[in-house]
């Protein structure tokens, strides 16, 4: 049994004899501990005007506590009631209903319109010949001489045959008041001549033209009719 007590050092905890200073490891003195009891305080002292002060502060503290533990309570209460009024807050989910023949069945489509298909155009005739002829003896004109009031029919001959146009027939403006079609029909017509030719005109020209191709025929008016 040792009769000098021991103590330990505060830095590295060797133990060393408490007559000496510092700790023979490491020389950090050893701190005696202090022996005095400090002194009490205005507010642990009965009767003192701290002291009421302080249990006033320690009631109004508690009473502050107790009221914010039930402020708490009390959100909890109205979280958790309205959590529980709320479908969506551990409401168990709705049992969807079977669809009925008439959802199931597939939605009116308007049908699709095809697209119209676009006509191929005809390919334009290959004309071998254009002629304007008379129509009672089909010889051909080029030059034709006619009195005033008289009445030519002639037709434009397309060749070959079965090329089926519409002729479009036209005399030169120069003439408009000497002669006029009269009857148009097909690649048939009939022209009239109604007065001279202005002075100095010697003649105009009728003109036959069925896909791109045009024949003419010289129009003169007899000066003795």
């Amino acid at each position: 049994m040792k009769i000098i007590p021991e103590v330990k050092c505060r830095r590295c905890g060797e133990s060393f004899p408490a007559l000496r200073s510092s700790c023979p490891n490491c020389g950090t003195r050893r701190v005696a501990q202090s022996t005095r009891t400090p002194a009490p305080t205005p507010s642990t002292t009965a009767g003192t005007v701290a002291y009421e002060r302080a249990n006033v502060n320690t009631k109004w503290q508690m009473i502050f506590g107790l009221i914010l533990v039930a402020a708490v309570i009390l959100a909890v209460i109205v979280m958790v009631s309205t959590g529980l009024n709320d479908d969506s807050y551990g409401a168990k989910t709705k049992p969807t209903k079977a669809p009925t023949a008439a959802s199931t069945e597939a939605p009116d489509v308007a049908p699709t319109a095809e697209p119209v298909p676009t006509p191929t155009p005809s390919p334009t005739p290959t004309i071998q010949t254009l002629e304007i002829r008379y129509k009672w003896d089909e010889r051909k004109l080029t030059d034709i001489t006619m009195k005033i009031g008289e009445e030519v029919p002639m037709f434009a001959a397309i060749m070959p045959v079965d090329i089926k146009g519409t002729v479009k027939w036209r005399i030169d403006d120069e003439g408009k008041d000497a002669f006029q079609i009269i009857e148009e029909e097909d690649n048939h017509v009939t022209i009239r001549c109604l007065g001279r030719l202005p002075e100095g005109c010697g003649g105009v020209y009728l003109y036959a033209e069925v896909y791109g191709q045009t024949v003419k025929c010289m129009l003169h008016v007899n000066p003795n009719s």
